[in-house]
């Protein structure tokens, strides 16, 4: 089936829902065809999840024609009690980078980054 992500085998450090977040954070009136592209998932998965994020007050959306515009609520605290206190915010600064910082970082760059 054309538009159908490849599927994955074997576990990910981030969740699906995390993933469509950042991809929103990125852009905020992607369209849901292309945040199934981006975070390899079906458009129905990425539907799910947006109403779950929705539902749970993460994230809400104003209609622009037939456009949609995404409003993340950044300080929402996560769900995860191993998380409690950080915010959407403090994990979306981990997980939204600028596309000109992914082509230039190197991996042993961000290994510094990460261990200064």
């Amino acid at each position: 089936m054309d538009g159908v992500p490849e599927p994955h085998t074997g576990w990910t450090f981030i969740t699906n829902h995390a993933r469509v977040l950042a991809a929103i954070a990125d852009n905020h009136s992607a369209r849901i065809r292309d945040i199934a592209a981006h975070c390899r998932l079906t458009e129905r998965a990425v539907q799910k999840i947006i109403s779950d994020l929705e539902e749970a007050g993460y994230l809400s959306h104003t209609k622009e024609g037939r456009t949609n515009t995404y409003r993340i609520d950044p300080s929402k605290v996560l769900r995860h009690p191993a998380e409690a206190g950080l915010t959407v915010a403090a994990l979306l600064s981990l997980l939204v980078q600028d596309e000109a910082d992914r082509s230039t970082s190197s991996p042993s760059s961000m290994w510094t980054q990460v261990t200064a």
